[in-house]
């Protein structure tokens, strides 16, 4: 069984865009071998709080930290190399390389010690067992992949890494029911390899299909804590903050 270890800890943060105010307190935990999700409607902070996390705008006030260390103020690349891997809404495959080029990316020099604390589990090998489609497509440009392909692209890349904690934006935006169903497969295999993961989503369905816990940020607040099976049974607060 994993352990509850807490990777990640993120402490009353507070982050902005110029002048507007986007997160305003934020604290949550994820814990190791758990993926915790993050709902709620367009434009209440949910990538912002990954953006916050991965150094891409980091927070003015509050903590994160990783393992115990903080990491607010660390360039992207540092947190990188801590164990921290992020697969962006939008998957941002680089459309005029080979599949092959495009997951041999974070092991090239120009990304020389982005390597996390799981060892070697992931390396071009395990990640073609792991998503046999690519294998097929393993030559052919990125830019001539569907759009499923593509995002098992972008998490096969963020896991040649080796990952402890992965920060998942928007997954299944844009894909068919059935390639939703599978990426939620994937996302519970990599749990049960102990990854954890933070899952900002707004299909309700997937989110409730795999994580373990669920948050809800409105208006740059967390209003709603429970678990996957707690939610469904809040018909007030589906209502309230997601519109369902």
């Amino acid at each position: 069984m994993a352990s509850e270890t807490t990777l990640l800890t993120i402490d009353d943060v507070h982050t902005y865009y110029g002048d507007s105010y986007v997160l305003q307190g934020v604290t949550l935990g994820v814990p190791r071998g758990r993926i915790v999700a993050m709902l709620g409607r367009n434009g209440m902070g949910k990538t912002t709080l990954i953006r916050s996390i991965a150094g891409l705008t980091p927070p003015r006030r509050g903590i994160v930290a990783y393992r115990g260390r903080s990491i607010g103020g660390l360039p992207p690349y540092e947190i990188a190399r801590l164990g921290i891997t992020l697969v962006p809404q939008g998957r941002r495959t680089f459309p005029s390389l080979s599949v092959r080029e495009n997951l041999l990316l974070p092991t090239s020099r120009l990304a020389r010690g982005l390597r996390g604390h799981s060892g070697a589990r992931w390396t071009l090998e395990t990640i073609l067992e792991e998503f046999p489609r690519l294998r097929e497509r393993a030559q052919q440009l990125a830019r001539h992949l569907s759009g499923g392909e593509q995002q098992m692209l972008a998490i096969g890349r963020a896991l040649m890494t080796n990952p402890d904690l992965i920060l998942m934006d928007e997954p299944s935006e844009g894909l068919a029911p059935l390639l939703v169903k599978q990426i939620g497969d994937i996302m519970r295999r990599l749990r049960d390899q102990g990854h954890a993961i933070l899952l900002v989503e707004q299909n309700l369905g997937l989110a409730l299909a795999v994580a373990d816990e669920v948050h809800i940020l409105s208006t740059g607040r967390i209003v709603y804590r429970g678990t996957a099976d707690e939610l469904p049974r809040d018909p007030e607060v589906l209502n309230r903050h997601l519109g369902i």
